[in-house]
Formats: C-alpha cells, structure tokens, sequence
C-alpha cells in the first residue's frame, strides 16, 4: 500500500553512543583540567569515577559497552556542572580538545619557523608516527 504525502523519519542518533561518546569527551575534560594543574596520570579514571559517584569497575564497563540510563546520564550531568540532557545530544568529535590544539599551535610554529628541508624532515616524522600507530 502506498501513501502519498508520507516521509520516512530520519533515522535518530543511538542514544547508547552519544551517552557513551559524550562520557568519554567529560572525561577527556577532566583528565586534561587535571594533568594542566599538575596531577599524575595515573588514577584519573578511578577520581573522575569517584567524582561522578560510580565504581571504577562501573566507569571501566561503561567506557567499553554498558549503555548509561536516564538516572545515571542525570547524574553524571549533575556531577560535571551539565545541564540536564547534556549527555543525550549529539556533538562534534571533530573540534580538537585544548591539549590537541595546543599540539596543532606547537607544530604549526616549528613548521613556519623552519626551511624547506626542515619542513620536509618534520612530515617524514610526523608519517613516520601516524605509520607506526597503524
């Protein structure tokens, strides 16, 4: 049967990833906050779980797979100084965090302070590196 004047819905973004995705990049936050004024690494992950009021081992299994629900996306929010559905709207992954940004400024300046050998050397590293990753 067909029916005129009828659209498909677009399809909606998966509510489990976006809360997933936006966990990670309040996370990201705060470990970068953290290690700007002058925290170790080490035990971020078990002080942002203890700050949003989870286990490390509930952190741990909401990073790789458990879907965050209504009640805990709310107070993660509430924890990190989010408005209320902050965790449910999708965002740009593609804006770089300070830390990116400060590594994009620092490579830009040795890439304009420097001659054509030079800039050549610094994109046979940079290759070099992306390389080895993958």
């Amino acid at each position: 049967m067909f029916f005129s004047g009828l659209s498909l819905p677009t399809a909606l973004p998966n509510i489990t990833i976006t809360r997933r995705e936006n966990a990670l990049a309040l996370f990201q936050a705060y470990a970068n906050d953290a290690l700007a004024s002058g925290a170790v690494p080490k035990g971020l992950e078990q002080s942002f779980a203890a700050t949003v009021e989870i286990s490390p081992s509930m952190w741990s299994q909401i990073k790789s797979s458990r879907p965050i629900g209504d009640k805990l996306a709310r107070q993660i929010e509430k924890h990190c100084g989010k408005p209320m559905g902050w965790l449910d709207e999708a965002r740009d992954a593609t804006t770089p965090s300070s830390v990116e940004r400060a590594f994009l400024d620092l490579a830009l300046a040795a890439w304009r302070s420097t001659n054509s050998a030079g800039r050549k050397q610094l994109r046979a590293q940079m290759k070099a590196m992306a390389e080895a990753v993958e």
